[in-house]
């Protein structure tokens, strides 16, 4: 399989466009064209990391964080970020990144880690909202068919596992031709009546420019009539995840759980110890801010990384427990991530190795 291949398997399953705007996701290094011999996953791509994926002679790095973030100033062997870029060019490496498309994902981290402290029946907490467009076409009744085929093979008119999603309205365009035109149907000076279809469609509101492109270059009328109208829908991705615990647990009982099914030396938590925790919600990695959605809905413990002293005296101080699994945690992702490829890879799957990184890249030591 090559690599561009990957990539459109990737895009269809975890799409870029649902990463925040501020983040970096996608391929960061590589050739689209070569053949990947094996997946190496790993939450961050440091040269430990690039050594094991040398080592195993794989040639496709799928890391959670983006390498590539701030500004690279230079790429040399001798240390910092360049070092690493420099080793994995060196070795024909690809370097690729699913950060905040896999966050939102409804599979993603945050589901994987809700699997790992035992959430049942959980849901997206922050279901997100899409921004898309109906396109309307008015077209003559002939020419439709063929247009509609030229607009399914370019991509549009897709719906998830859908294509070729046209509405068809019969009714009549008129029109007079006049000087300096150039009709595809009917005279100058005429009035002509023709029998067209309103062709309607939805498109992402990345593609609004392509789909303009199209319209302009496949219709047969010298000026086609079409409307892009705005819209939003729910959509299926998400920030977080809520659940429930089997039955009721003390803050304690709890905490200790978390620390043995994420295998985590330490944690901090903030707030009442003699609460009784059964609803949970989890936004892995920096997810404060999104602690007042989880008590509105209800949750008794809402978990999360990187939490401040302000931060963690906030919620203190308006009755919100919080317990903060530090960022790491999110290191489940990498067997999660194998699970997801080999779903998605299916046959490809047995003919390509796809592995979970070991190496520890937690920057912290617990003392």
């Amino acid at each position: 399989m090559k690599l561009n291949e990957l990539l459109g398997i990737l895009n269809h399953e975890v799409p870029f466009h649902t990463a925040e705007s501020w983040d970096n996701v996608g391929l960061l290094i590589g050739d689209k064209q070569c053949e990947v011999n094996g997946i190496l996953t790993a939450l961050d791509c440091t040269l430990d990391v690039v050594e094991e994926a040398v080592n195993q002679n794989i040639n496709t790095i799928i890391a959670h964080h983006p390498l590539i973030f701030k500004g690279v100033k230079n790429i040399t062997k001798d240390g910092g970020y360049g070092s690493i870029l420099y080793r994995l060019i060196q070795n024909n490496i690809n370097l690729i990144a699913l950060h905040t498309n896999l966050d939102v994902h409804p599979r993603g981290v945050n589901a994987m880690l809700a699997e790992k402290i035992g959430l049942k029946n959980y849901e997206l907490l922050d279901r997100q909202e899409d921004a898309y467009y109906k396109v309307q076409v008015y077209i003559p009744a002939q020419n439709a068919k063929s247009f509609k085929d030229t607009l399914n093979a370019h991509g549009l008119a897709k719906e998830g596992n859908y294509e070729y999603c046209f509405f068809n309205t019969e009714g009549q365009g008129q029109f007079k031709p006049v000087q300096g035109a150039q009709p595809h149907i009917g005279q100058i000076g005429d009035i002509e009546t023709v029998a067209e279809l309103k062709i309607e469609f939805m498109i992402q509101s990345t593609q609004i420019a392509f789909a303009q492109e199209l319209i302009q270059t496949h219709h047969p009328y010298e000026t086609p009539v079409y409307d892009f109208i705005p819209m939003q829908k729910m959509s299926q991705y998400g920030l977080g995840m809520i659940g429930e615990l089997a039955e009721a647990q003390s803050v304690e009982s709890f905490v200790q759980s978390v620390k043995q099914s994420l295998h985590m030396p330490s944690v901090r938590f903030i707030g009442n110890r003699n609460a009784k925790i059964k609803r949970v919600a989890v936004v892995g990695g920096s997810g404060i801010g999104f602690e007042n959605l989880a008590h509105q809905r209800g949750a008794d413990l809402f978990i999360t990384g990187d939490i401040k002293h302000h931060e963690a005296l906030d919620a203190k101080t308006a009755g919100i427990n919080l317990l903060d699994i530090n960022h790491y945690s999110e290191y489940v992702m990498k067997e999660g991530l194998v699970t997801l490829l080999k779903d998605w890879l299916a046959d490809e799957s047995v003919k390509i190795p796809i592995k979970a990184a070991t190496i520890n890249t937690d920057p912290y030591d617990y003392m």
